[in-house]
C-alpha cells in the first residue's frame, strides 16, 4: 500500500506529512521505506505527549482540555497542523488508545485518523482488537488506506 501512495503523490505532483500519537512515526516509517519516498514525504511530527499535540501540531488547547487527546477534532486538527507545518498537500492525524489501559475514559482500541488536503478534512473512527502492537500497526494501515482512496 505505502509503494502504491508513493507512486500516486509522485504522479500527482504532491506531498504528505504526518502528526502521529499512538503510532509514534510508524506511519512515516512506513512510507520512507519505498524508495523514492524523499520526493513526497515531507516529515512527520511524533506528539506522543498531550502537550506537544498544542505547541507542536497546533491542536487547540481547549479541545485538548475539554475532550481529552484522543477524539475525532484531535485527529482532524493534528492533519491540519501537520500538512501546514511540514509545508505539504496532505496531512495525516492520528490518535488512539493502544492500550492495554483505557486513557481518559477511551477503551483500548480506539482509534481516530485524520486526513487533511486543499478543500478536504475527513476523519475515520476505527476500533481494532489485540495487542498494542497490532492496533499500532492497524492504525498506520488504516492512516494509509483513508490517504490512498483519497488518491485513487
Amino acid at each position: 500500500m505505502a509503494r502504491k501512495i508513493v507512486t500516486r503523490l509522485t504522479e500527482r505532483g504532491e506531498t504528505v506529512a504526518t502528526a502521529e500519537s499512538l503510532t509514534a512515526g510508524l506511519v512515516c516509517v512506513t512510507l520512507t521505506e519505498v524508495p523514492g519516498s524523499s520526493a513526497v514525504v515531507r516529515g512527520g511530527l511524533v506528539v506522543y505527549a498531550t502537550d506537544l499535540k498544542n505547541s507542536l501540531a497546533g491542536v487547540d488547547q481547549a479541545l485538548l482540555d475539554e475532550h481529552g487527546a484522543v477524539h475525532p477534532e484531535v485527529a482532524a486538527q493534528l492533519a491540519e497542523g501537520a500538512r501546514r507545518r511540514c509545508g505539504a498537500d496532505w496531512g495525516l492525524g492520528l490518535t488512539g488508545v493502544a492500550g492495554p489501559d483505557p486513557q481518559d475514559g477511551v477503551v483500548p482500541g480506539t482509534v481516530h485518523v485524520g486526513l487533511a488536503g486543499a478543500g478536504l478534512r475527513t476523519v475515520r473512527t476505527c476500533w481494532f482488537e489485540g495487542d498494542r502492537a497490532h492496533v499500532r500497526t492497524e492504525s498506520a494501515l488504516a492512516a494509509l488506506s483513508l490517504l490512498g482512496e483519497h488518491l485513487a
